[in-house]
């Protein structure tokens, strides 16, 4: 007896942006600049000091994320503020990180900040 194929989940359309979405997160650094904008905004100039990366290469991994939705700008006088875009990609990051720090550790770091 054959099991009979089921329709896909999402469209060919949605996984196909979930995809690019997944591929601009996987940079070290893009994922370090998500890391540093969930729960504030910041300058790129503030990003590029706290990562360490030159303002130029931080404004491109910025403008790479901002086209793909992940972050969106506010402007402040003269600045540029980043932060990410919503509760959604919050998560990603979040629920991200957590998973590898299940996958490293027997007592994962945010379980540890939790106990505190």
């Amino acid at each position: 007896m054959h099991a009979s194929p089921q329709e896909p989940v999402w469209s060919d359309d949605v996984v196909s942006l979930a995809v690019e979405v997944l591929r601009v997160l996987a940079d070290p650094t893009r994922l370090q600049l998500a890391g540093l904008l969930l729960d504030e905004e910041r300058s790129v100039s503030e990003l590029a000091a706290l990562t360490g990366r030159p303002v130029p290469g931080v404004s491109q991994h910025l403008a790479r994320m901002r086209m793909a939705r992940l972050v969106i700008t506010r402007k402040q006088g003269s600045s540029v503020l980043y932060r990410v875009e919503n509760g959604h990609v919050r998560q990603l990051v979040v629920d991200t990180i957590g998973h590898v720090e299940h996958l490293l550790d027997d007592v994962p770091a945010h379980h540890r900040r939790q106990e505190s």
